[in-house]
């Protein structure tokens, strides 16, 4: 018998340490860590013991007896990891945990501001918060009424598995020594530069919100839309709400081929009511029900080998009950081409299945694979898409890259989704690189010209770039951390000048643990209500009425 990590698996190896026999890779210390797709189980060293259960912050690892129908594809996707080349040598002994107390400078109590409070955030304020003998107080600030940032407004209603990292970070909201100041915006209602002057130390986590562009002729055309309004939308983000999408048509178009634009191309494509046991937003809901969409495109200009979709996000919508997964069997890499237990693989041999799955439902997703928009067509609204048709090219370097063959295709369509990746935006008093958008820095020291900007710390996306799962940003805050304890064990961050009480008094609007505690009480005693997880306040002002009500449902 063994244990199998199934699609929930947020990466955040926490299981790893608890393993006696090391047979969960990659291990943050082992080069594949940050390019594999999510952790896996080794059939053949696990002993059965079943810690990393307990473990696991989502639920994600399973018995192989007690695996649900649709969770037995995983014990198949670990087995296979470790046929790939050099992953039979990884080292089989068991990786020491990290020391959780703190050996540095004391006597002086360590303050830090984290703008944002997303998972990259709340790793953040965990890995200070745990060091036992560390005196630290933490302070995060958020421009909305509500904490979660990626894990409410950017994991699709339909992963609930996903969202369970919202309970780990709920518990670090509590802890002793950590204040929440949220409707508080960061250069409106206090500067950086405040910040800094208030803190030993800032870190900015505030992700990357913004989206890439096409820069194709119709993109700016009405009915062409960028995949993160949809996904704010339907998740209920208030900047979002108010937004209408046009659903009258029977096909919708995504370009890109990540994951979110499988999360995209799933909700559009699913049935309402699959949907309305979930924590999606109420008007995206009654508007789905009224959708007209019964195809979705996904485009992607390279192959499927190259494709930016995890193989969990692949299983899960092929899994999705009502929807038909369509792909062309010209558009597919032979299976040879990919090495045994890669990624690439897998996803070859899913997509190689569904050549010969009868087709019976009403609604579907067709996965299109070397082909690259060139316009978006339409006068007044989109009425559809133009694709060149490519193919692939080893360039001098080894890099398969997609070459125009010249072979067009237009397909009609109502509405345009660009899913082209996320792009961080420049905060106000923080150095920004516009080329990568993200804040220079060096393993989180923040740089200008080339100089490290003293008590300035940056972790999560906006740190090194839109990759990664959640899970990446456990490691991506730690290293973050640790850079600026050893600031601070070293003398080299300026003490506060001023008091934790002038903070708070300056910032008589914000909401605190109370007054997000009221929004979530409300939240979930609604979603029991109606059986489901929580119905989501979407106004910014009922969300302030409610945290000041100091009453729940």
């Amino acid at each position: 018998m063994t244990h199998v990590v199934t699609r929930a698996c947020c990466n955040d190896a926490s299981c790893v340490p608890v393993c006696p026999v090391n047979c969960i890779h990659p291990t943050p210390d082992e080069p594949d860590y940050g390019t594999a797709e999510m952790l896996y189980i080794d059939p053949d060293a696990c002993i059965d013991c079943g810690a990393c259960v307990e473990a696991c912050p989502v639920g994600a690892i399973s018995a192989d007896y007690d695996l649900a129908d649709d969770q037995e594809p995983y014990e198949q996707i670990n087995a296979s990891w470790f046929d790939g080349e050099g992953r039979r040598d990884y080292a089989q002994e068991p990786v020491p945990s990290r020391p959780t107390t703190w050996a540095g400078r004391t006597g002086e109590q360590l303050r830090v501001a984290i703008v944002g409070t997303g998972p990259a955030a709340s790793y953040a304020a965990e890995e200070l918060l745990s060091k036992r003998g560390l005196d630290v107080a933490v302070d995060m600030f958020e421009r909305l009424p509500i904490p979660g940032g990626l894990v409410r407004f950017g994991v699709a209603p339909d992963h609930q598995d996903t969202k369970q990292t919202s309970v780990a970070f709920a518990r670090t909201l509590k802890r002793k020594g950590l204040r929440l100041f949220l409707n508080t915006e960061v250069g409106r209602d206090i500067t950086v530069d405040e910040l800094r002057a208030g803190y030993h130390a800032v870190i900015v986590a505030v992700g990357a919100l913004g989206d890439r562009r096409l820069g194709i002729p119709g993109e700016d055309l009405p009915g062409s839309h960028s995949a993160t309004e949809l996904v704010a939308w339907y998740n209920g983000h208030p900047d979002f709400a108010h937004r209408t999408f046009d659903l009258s048509s029977d096909r919708a178009v995504v370009v890109g081929n990540g994951n979110v634009a499988l999360d995209v191309a799933r909700i559009l494509a699913s049935d309402p009511e699959r949907l309305a046991g979930t924590d999606i937003a109420d008007h995206a809901l009654a508007q789905l029900r009224e959708s007209n969409i019964r195809e979705v495109v996904v485009v992607g200009r390279r192959g499927p080998h190259e494709a930016a979709f995890t193989t969990k996000e692949l299983l899960g919508l092929i899994q999705t009950p009502g929807i038909d997964v369509v792909v062309r069997g010209e558009e597919l890499a032979p299976a040879e081409a990919a090495a045994p237990g890669s990624a690439a693989a897998e996803k070859q041999r899913l997509l190689q299945e569904l050549l010969s799955r009868p087709l019976t439902a009403s609604r579907r997703v067709v996965l299109r694979f070397l082909a690259s928009p060139e316009t978006v067509l339409g006068e007044d609204w989109v009425a559809g898409i133009r694709l060149q048709h490519n193919r692939l090219e080893a360039d001098a370097d080894g890099v398969v890259r997609p070459v125009p063959t010249g072979d067009l295709e237009e397909l009609a369509c109502g509405l345009v989704f660009r899913s082209i990746g996320y792009r961080g935006s420049a905060v106000s008093g923080v150095p920004f690189d516009d080329v990568r958008a993200v804040v220079p820095n060096a393993g989180g020291r923040v740089h200008e010209a080339g100089e490290t900007v003293p008590g300035l710390f940056v972790t999560g996306w906006i740190k090194r770039g839109p990759n990664g799962v959640i899970g990446t940003n456990k490691q991506c805050a730690r290293e973050t951390v640790g850079h600026l304890l050893d600031d601070f064990d070293a003398g080299a961050l300026a003490p506060p000048q001023h008091t934790a009480d002038d903070i708070e008094a300056r910032l008589p609007g914000h909401v605190g643990l109370e007054g997000w505690r009221q929004i979530d009480t409300y939240e979930t005693g609604a979603g029991r209500a109606a059986r489901r997880p929580r119905v989501k306040l979407v106004d910014v002002e009922e969300m302030l009425a409610v945290a000041r009500s100091g009453a729940g449902v």
